[in-house]
């Protein structure tokens, strides 16, 4: 006989009693499954059991599937946006259920809308219309780097996106290093600055860009640069920069997040001091 908590842990921890039943449990079974405390119903014709992920259940019981940042930091994607509500797919012709600490927000995009968390390339679509250009591109450069996205999704993600927004795929490349990475690539692309991106100089290393052969820009996460150690490593390679003629400028998660105006005007200030005729050490791609 087929356990329905076996069954709906299956399938990912939430499931409608039309779904089991395909599987052949009866509704007599389910109803005891449930009153032995084994299953829990959400609503009349929706069950779940405790393997269900916190989030995925409060989108199941809001009446659809979790998608957008929520889904893709799930898959492992780097997200701009800061852990929040729920966003509930509920396809084109979803019902909204209001439940106990209610706070998701619903997304009546076209498609039919299932349980539990949408695949990385529906995320990314419904992630450029919920927030915009910048956090979709950095989530999809993400996801290229982590190889979760096939040439077919690519194409897919393409496709599904307003015609003037589809240079972001076309500019969209799988060897970003950080989401960091990715939107300061993005931004200098629209101010017309061209950037070579994780570039090998001899005697200092890799770098994270350089711009016009002479001014080194360098992107830290949250997570990096914090010890004593790091930092005297840091000042050790803007030395040996310094002394082949190189600038280099250092920029936090929070001046790219939220000072942008302030690294923007510090490029530009520093590209208008470069003198455009040394000649500097060799430099190559990583």
């Amino acid at each position: 006989m087929i356990d329905p908590r076996v069954l709906i842990t299956r399938l990912g921890g939430v499931a409608r009693g039309a779904r089991l039943q395909e599987f052949g449990v009866s509704r007599r079974r389910l109803s005891r499954a449930v009153r032995d405390g084994e299953v829990d119903r959400i609503r009349d014709g929706l069950f779940a059991t405790d393997a269900a992920h916190p989030d995925d259940l409060a989108a199941a019981r809001h009446g659809g599937a979790l998608t957008c940042s929520a889904a893709l930091r799930r898959h492992g994607v780097w997200v701009l946006a800061e852990p929040g509500p729920p966003h509930v797919w509920m396809g084109r012709r979803g019902r909204a259920y209001e439940h106990a600490g209610c706070r998701c927000v619903s997304h009546y995009f076209r498609g039919a809308s299932a349980f539990g968390v949408v695949d990385v390339a529906t995320a990314l679509i419904h992630l450029h219309r919920c927030e915009g250009e910048e956090a979709f591109f950095a989530s999809l450069e993400s996801a290229l780097r982590l190889r979760l996205i096939s040439d077919a999704s690519r194409s897919r993600i393409r496709a599904a996106l307003p015609e003037h927004a589809r240079w972001l795929v076309d500019l969209a490349r799988e060897d970003a290093d950080s989401g960091l990475e990715s939107l300061l690539r993005l931004r200098m692309h629209q101010l017309g600055i061209r950037l070579d991106t994780q570039v090998t100089i001899d005697g200092v290393g890799r770098v994270d860009f350089v711009i016009d052969g002479r001014l080194i820009i360098e992107a830290d996460g949250k997570e990096n640069h914090d010890g004593v150690s790091k930092r005297h490593k840091d000042l050790v390679r803007d030395a040996a920069a310094s002394a082949l003629g190189y600038e280099t400028l250092h920029f936090d998660y929070a001046q790219i997040i939220h000072d942008w105006p302030t690294v923007q005007a510090a490029i530009l200030a520093a590209l208008a001091r470069l003198p455009h005729r040394w000649q500097l050490a060799p430099q190559r791609h990583a």
